[in-house]
Parts: C-alpha cells; structure tokens; sequence
C-alpha cells in the first residue's frame, strides 16, 4: 500500500520529455529528479515504454516526470512505441522538447512541437549534450528562430544548466488550479458532511480508496466535519447527529438505499459524480445520460474505466452497469469494454460511453476522453450519474450544484 501522505499522481502536474532516441531523456530525468529513475544507454532506445518519477519541484509542488520513447523508433514495435508516445501528450500538462547537440531540429521535433501546439501544451525546449565537441553555440539561436521556441542548453552528464531548466519549467508550468475543488465550495467551515461508504467483498482491505481519501482531506482542509458511516447504519447517524448535514455522499451504487433514508431536505450526491465535476465537465456528462432513452437492444455501448484492477464476482463496470441498462432498455445492449491508457481509436460504432469517475486520470486526459467522444458525436456519461439515473435518484444527486440548475430544468 502507497503512502497515504502522497500526493495521487492524477493531482499532480504532468511534465512528459520527448525528442529523438538518443537525445538523452532518460539522462535528463534522472538529472532533474537526481536519481537513476530511468535507464541509460548509448544504444538508441533504450527506453521502450513510459516511464514516470513523482518529485517535489517548488514552487510548483508535487509534479510527475513521464520519460517517453523516442520518436524516431522504427520497425513494427518502434512504430507501437511512438503512439504510446504521441498519447502520452493527452495527459501531458507542460511539455519538455530535448534537442540532441550534435542533431538539432530535424523533422520529428517540427512536427511533435505542432502537435504539442495544436493541443495547446506549454513546452520547453531544450537542447542537451552541450558539453560534447563539435557543439557550436550560435546553433542554438538559428534551431531557436526555425521553431520559434526559447531554448535551454544543458548537459544531463554534466548537470550544467539543470537548474535553469528548471527554473524554465516553473515559469512555462499552467498556474491555473489543474483540479478545481472536489467538495470544498459546496460547504462552509464547521459544515457536517455525512460520507456513506458500504463496506464489501470488492472494498480494498484495511484502506480507503482514492476518490474516499481525497473528499475526506479536502474536507478537513476546508473546515468541514468528516463523518462515515456504512448504507445499513446511515438513518441512525443521521438520526443522533444534533446537527443536520451540509451534504451527504455515497458510493454510487448505494444510490436506491441512501436516497430513502435521506430526507429530501438534506443535498445528496455520490464520490463519483463529485469526481465527475472534478476531472471533467459534468455538464456534458450530465447531458450524456439522455442517451438512454434512444437506445435500443443490440446497440452498442463502452464502458470504459480509466485504470486495470481486480474484477469481483459482481463487478461494477461488467456486471452491475449492465444490467442496469439492460434493464432500462428492454433488451440485450452489446457492451464492449476498455480500461487503463485509452480509449479505441474509432468511437463511431458507438450509440454511448459509459466512464467511471476517472481518479487515476488527470483533468487533461479526462476531458479528451469527453472531446473525443463529442467529436464523434457519441454521447457520454459517467458512471455516478447514471447509477444516479438507474436508481431513481436523479436529478437529485445533481441538485447540489449550481452551475446544473438550468440543465436540470430541461429534464423537467
């Protein structure tokens, strides 16, 4: 079990290298972090998957290195290692351009700093191995004009010019907040917040699970009163509170239960639909859920979960959800699934995606998710809102947020 006191690393900013084989990435992360975190060879591609360092880089705080492949790999496996590469931009908050000294700018570094453009990325470049012989200086200034890009000259071998890269690294890094808040501008300091948390086979043992931990901090830094309590003992809490709660919060798929024993006076809403407005745009996600009632038995729908675990016997993602939907067509719906680093390339066959809460991805990469469903004209959902839907509890569960009112006046 990771340390609870870590910072999550979808919360944190994500600083991608990339540039040519050999150009000396994985020296440079290792460089930056001070660490041998990735291995280094004179051999050309060396580093063949993503490779990520958690580190402290003040004043920004806790940040993620991700050392990728080189983007002049070849053969068939090169080519799968250069995609994996390119999609590592999706969730790429800052990135870092490495120019090899002896090298330059060739075509890979033009078109990998279009793309990183088109998908507005700030980036640093850099250039590395200005140590060697035969680096000529007054290089940097003409690579500078033809990529219309500052340059940082470095030596990962060396560690001349680390500290500037870095120092270019906090100036060029978003300062806006990457995640919003979770909970905290919904309650006020001394706020009761209720958070039901059903204990079961699938529950990780002796730990809470991430989205839990983080709305559980973010209470505490706000303020607020934190209690938990399980589904079965949730009308007794509320019952000896003394105080009526600001909002209550349940797992999701204790929608039908929580929301009975819940008065109607008392905001309720689910960690996942929190985590919703979070990640992503809970507007879109919310009109998402219109698309049940187009659906028809042998359509097909993605349920997609942005991390691998353990699957139970009644899964959510493979078990619960459909049946649900099932259910709420009439019929047999044809599911597909998919989970970890992306989604299919074609989203077209589609008729609806169904995502979880996403909190091992980044803001960043959850709203690609989201605009490449839309791009497709493919609607998508997340998976609190619609358990909140199949189980009767929408639009209450959505209620407590302000920004939805006139969304939810359209669902009557």
């Amino acid at each position: 079990m990771g340390n609870l006191n870590e910072t999550p690393n979808s919360s944190r900013l994500q600083i991608a290298i990339f540039g040519r084989r050999n150009a000396g990435k994985s020296s440079l992360i290792n460089a930056l972090t001070n660490q041998t975190v990735a291995l280094v060879s004179a051999e050309p591609g060396t580093t063949t998957d993503p490779v990520t360092k958690a580190m402290e880089l003040l004043p920004l705080g806790p940040v993620t290195l991700i050392d990728t492949a080189g983007l002049d790999d070849s053969g068939p496996l090169g080519k799968l290692r250069v995609e994996r590469t390119y999609k590592v931009l999706n969730k790429t908050d800052l990135a870092l351009l490495v120019l090899d000294s002896l090298t330059g700018v060739t075509d890979f570094e033009r078109e990998l700093l279009q793309t990183i453009r088109a998908k507005n990325i700030p980036v640093v470049g850099v250039v590395n191995k200005v140590d060697l012989a035969g680096y000529d200086r007054a290089k940097r200034l003409e690579w500078q004009k033809q990529l219309q890009l500052d340059l940082v000259e470095v030596s990962a071998t060396t560690g001349a010019g680390i500290a500037g890269l870095k120092t270019a690294l906090i100036r060029t890094a978003p300062n806006e907040d990457r995640e919003g808040s979770l909970v905290g501008d919904l309650i006020k300091p001394g706020d009761f917040v209720v958070l039901v948390i059903p204990i079961d086979a699938a529950a990780p043992k002796g730990r809470l699970i991430l989205p839990q931990q983080q709305v559980i901090r973010e209470l505490l830094d706000r303020g607020g009163v934190a209690i938990t309590t399980k589904e079965d003992r949730l009308k007794e809490t509320l019952e000896h509170l003394g105080k009526k709660p600001a909002l209550v919060i349940t797992d999701s798929q204790a929608f039908k239960r929580v929301a009975e024993d819940t008065p109607e006076e008392i905001p309720l809403t689910s960690f996942s639909i929190l985590f919703a407005r979070y990640k992503g745009d809970l507007p879109e996600l919310v009109r998402g859920v219109k698309a049940v009632e187009q659906l028809k038995p042998g359509d097909s729908v993605l349920i997609a979960e942005g991390c691998t675990h353990h699957r139970q016997c009644d899964d959510i993602g493979t078990v619960k959800i459909p049946r649900w939907l099932n259910q709420l067509v009439g019929g047999e719906i044809n599911f597909e699934w998919a989970s970890g680093l992306s989604l299919p390339k074609d989203l077209s066959k589609y008729r609806m995606v169904i995502h979880c809460g996403g909190c091992m991805l980044n803001r960043r990469e959850m709203k690609y998710r989201i605009g490449l469903a839309m791009e497709r004209n493919v609607s998508i959902v997340n998976y609190g809102v619609f358990i909140a839907y199949a189980q009767g509890a929408f639009p209450r569960a959505l209620r407590p947020f302000p920004e939805l009112k006139a969304l939810l006046e359209e669902f009557g």
